[in-house]
């Protein structure tokens, strides 16, 4: 399984380090700040940025090659069969009177997770597939998925101003283009995934704090254990603390079974 997942987004992950390794030296080569303090002997600057940029590639591969949550459904069986399972048949046709939760390729699955159809497995708490990592984010990963766009946005943002700091001015359009260009591709580059990043990662930070996943807030009036509820109720929210606490913190498997039960029963 893992090694499917690895070849999978192999090209990928290959293509998001050069990209990372040229942004990288086309600010290093080039007469920015980094250089700057480089000639002059003060390497703080120029080995923090370099340890951020590899801090966000080492984020990157733990979040893209590491088990987001793949559901094993010969150890499955047992837990799942004891909880309040979602009453949703994933497969067409089938009837919603189950008490058990079935996918046609991986049996029994626990509540909240899904059947990916690129990675051909459920995985536990799923939030979406990611192709920017070639892989799931779910209950294992999301964590270092958050974690991972922190330290991106972080060296995207320190690399937009970088690349402004070397931008020289010149007396025609022409020669300021011809300048500039590496430059300017860099700025442009870095400038539009830097918004891209801010998007994902307020959108993540906002669904961890009120303890949902990307495919429950879009999904929810198709998903049974959460289409009987009001909009404004959440069976799995605790408070905007213990939720980020939960989500950043707690490493173990939740049994969100019982989570459920809870709620509907305190609810009634």
């Amino acid at each position: 399984m893992c090694q499917r997942v690895f070849r999978a987004g192999c090209a990928v992950r290959a293509g998001h380090v050069a990209v990372t390794w040229v942004v990288s030296w086309t600010l290093f080569l080039h007469d920015t700040d980094l250089r700057r303090c480089e000639e002059k002997g003060e390497l703080a600057r120029p080995a923090g940025f370099a340890l951020l940029v590899l801090l966000s590639v080492l984020l990157y591969f733990a979040a893209s090659l590491m088990d987001p949550g793949f559901v094993r459904a010969d150890c499955e069986l047992t837990a799942t069969s004891d909880g309040h399972a979602e009453l949703e048949d994933m497969m067409p046709g089938a009837s919603t009177s189950c008490q058990l939760r079935r996918c046609g390729y991986c049996l029994l699955l626990p509540m909240r997770a899904k059947h990916c159809r690129v990675c051909k497995h459920c995985v536990r708490r799923y939030d979406h597939h990611c192709p920017w990592i070639g892989n799931c984010v779910g209950e294992r990963n999301h964590r270092w998925f958050l974690l991972y766009l922190v330290a991106q946005l972080l060296a995207l943002l320190w690399a937009v101003q970088t690349s402004w700091s070397g931008i020289i001015f010149a007396p025609t359009w022409k020669l300021w283009l011809t300048q500039n260009v590496f430059l300017l591709a860099a700025l442009a580059f870095t400038g539009v995934f830097s918004g891209v990043v801010i998007l994902l990662l307020g959108s993540h930070l906002y669904l961890a704090s009120i303890s949902t996943t990307t495919w429950e807030f879009m999904s929810r009036h198709r998903i049974s254990y959460l289409k009987n509820f009001d909009m404004d109720e959440n069976p799995f929210d605790r408070g905007v603390m213990c939720n980020l606490w939960n989500f950043f913190c707690v490493c173990r498997t939740v049994t969100w079974e019982k989570v459920h039960s809870r709620f509907s029963r305190n609810s009634l």
